[in-house]
Order: C-alpha cells, then sequence, then structure tokens
C-alpha cells in the first residue's frame, strides 16, 4: 500500500471518527469471530481503537461452544429446544462458571494486551440484569427473559475509562441464576443506553435474499419491511430472533443496529470508518 492510499483511508475514517466520538455502541461478541485466535485478536484491537477515538464501547459476549466443551468434560449432554440450551440446574452453574469466569477474564485480558482498558461484568453486577424465568411451550429450565436491567454499573465503567465486558448471566427476584441469549441482552443494554449503535457479530455477511449466495445481501433494510421479509422465507430459521432483536432495538431509543459478518478481519472498522460499510443495515 503506498502513502497516497494511506492517507486516503486515514482522510475517509477521519468524519467517522467525529461522528462517533462521545456516543455509546454496543457490539454483541460471538460465533466463527470467538473461535478464532486470529479473529478474536483484530475484534479486540478494532473495540481498543475504538475507545481511543472516544467511543464508548460495550462488549456483551455469549459463549457457547466452551459451555458445550465443559459439559462435554464432565460427561453431560448439550440439549438444544428450539435454538435455546436446556439449562437444569448442573447447567446453569457450569453455564456461570463459563462465561462470567474463563471466557469474560479472557476478553477482558486480551483487551488489556492490545492496549485497552477493560473490566468484566455479568448481569448479576450490581443486579444489571435481572429476569423472570422463559416461559415457552417446553420446560428450558433456568433460561430467562430479561424483565429489567439496570444501567449504572455499566455507565460508571464507561465513564472511568473502561471498556465493559458483559457475560450474559441474569439474576433472578428469588435467588435464582439465569441463561440468557446473548443477542437479546445487548439489544436490551443497548436500548438502555440509548447507543447510537447496536451490532450483532456473527457468520454470515448479513441477511441474504438466497442464502445460498452470499452475493444477495440485503444491505439497508426498513424495521417496518421485516413482516413481508418473513412471509417471503427471505428472513427465516436462525436469523428471525436475530432481527427481531434489531427491530425492537431500533424501536427503543437505538439509533442503528447492524448484523454483521464476524469471519471478516476488522469488520468492525470497515463498518464505522468507511463510506462503503459492510453487512446489513436495520432502521
Amino acid at each position: 500500500m503506498d502513502n497516497n492510499t494511506r492517507a486516503e483511508i486515514l482522510i475517509q475514517a477521519m468524519p467517522y471518527i467525529q461522528k462517533w466520538s462521545g456516543q455509546t455502541i454496543v457490539v454483541k461478541y460471538g460465533g466463527n469471530a470467538m473461535k478464532s485466535e486470529e479473529l478474536k485478536e483484530a475484534v479486540m484491537s478494532d473495540i481498543v481503537l475504538m475507545q481511543l477515538v472516544g467511543i464508548n464501547v460495550v462488549l456483551v459476549h455469549g459463549g457457547g461452544p466452551e459451555i458445550s466443551q465443559m459439559l462435554d468434560k464432565t460427561g453431560k449432554k448439550s440439549e438444544f429446544k428450539n435454538g435455546l440450551r436446556v439449562t437444569d440446574k448442573e447447567t446453569i452453574d457450569i453455564v456461570q462458571q463459563v462465561l462470567a469466569g474463563k471466557v469474560n477474564k479472557s476478553l477482558v485480558q486480551h483487551l488489556s494486551t492490545s492496549g485497552g482498558r477493560a473490566i468484566g461484568l455479568c448481569g448479576l453486577d450490581g443486579k444489571m440484569l435481572m429476569a423472570k424465568k422463559l416461559e415457552s411451550e417446553e420446560d428450558l429450565g433456568f433460561v430467562g427473559e430479561i424483565d429489567r436491567v439496570n444501567p449504572m454499573i455499566i455507565m460508571d465503567a464507561m465513564k472511568n475509562g473502561y471498556i465493559p465486558v458483559i457475560s450474559t448471566i441474569a439474576g433472578g427476584y428469588n435467588g435464582e441464576v439465569y441463561n440468557i441469549n446473548a443477542d437479546l441482552a445487548a439489544a436490551r443494554i443497548a436500548s438502555k443506553l440509548s447507543a447510537i449503535k447496536l451490532i450483532l457479530m456473527t457468520d454470515i455477511r448479513g441477511l441474504l435474499k438466497d442464502i445460498d449466495d452470499e452475493g444477495s445481501l440485503i444491505s439497508v433494510l426498513n424495521a417496518n419491511d421485516v413482516p413481508k421479509l418473513k412471509k417471503q422465507g427471505i428472513i427465516s430459521g436462525g436469523m428471525i430472533p436475530k432481527i427481531d432483536c434489531c427491530v425492537d432495538a431500533v424501536r427503543s431509543n437505538v439509533g442503528r443496529a447492524h448484523i454483521l459478518d464476524g469471519r471478516l478481519k476488522h469488520s468492525l472498522l470497515l463498518e464505522l470508518f468507511s463510506d462503503e460499510g459492510i453487512g446489513t443495515m436495520i432502521y
């Protein structure tokens, strides 16, 4: 890359840096970007850069593969119903141990190594996430539905110059601990913080007109068009809850929601600081 190209990239980024500085952006991190060490390092460096240019970044994470690995080690089989993990008492103990412990602190360490200031939190801290048992046709055990978000501990962390790294464990009103879907948690947190953006990192380019053709990306989506696309089968399967999260977010104080390809190195920077943008943006 020659000097002129480097300069053009920086000049293109400048108005976006000015636009996002001082704003809050919530990033839900998971999928292949979490499994690959190379991609993980790229995401962590992107988030540190976002913080350095003045963005208040909140990182919300899952950890499904790590939970499954730990369950396998204990001889316990992972069971899913309608895409949600069946979580009995033994499983919720392991979920809490893995998410709030190993995964959370590993991400904090990665951010610190990349030059950022991060603090690990979970929904139990400061009663950040309060939940009730998720009502469904089949009993899922300790799977929760967020009832209330208290953002004070998140805001205090950002005010003191930290990147909050949040694992999605929630407390119940009678001492229970609940496993919460990370996309849903990120959307609710973004709404409570009136974030300018919610970004869900996933394992495909975004919403595709044809699931078998990555060139059929829908780059911009009006929330009002979602019911029609569901009827047409364009929004289906695992994409339904992700799109629903985004729609709920943009209708509840969030400026824009994005579904982003976490398999692409530096996808966060490309989305935030370039004219092209990538992924699907919901408004």
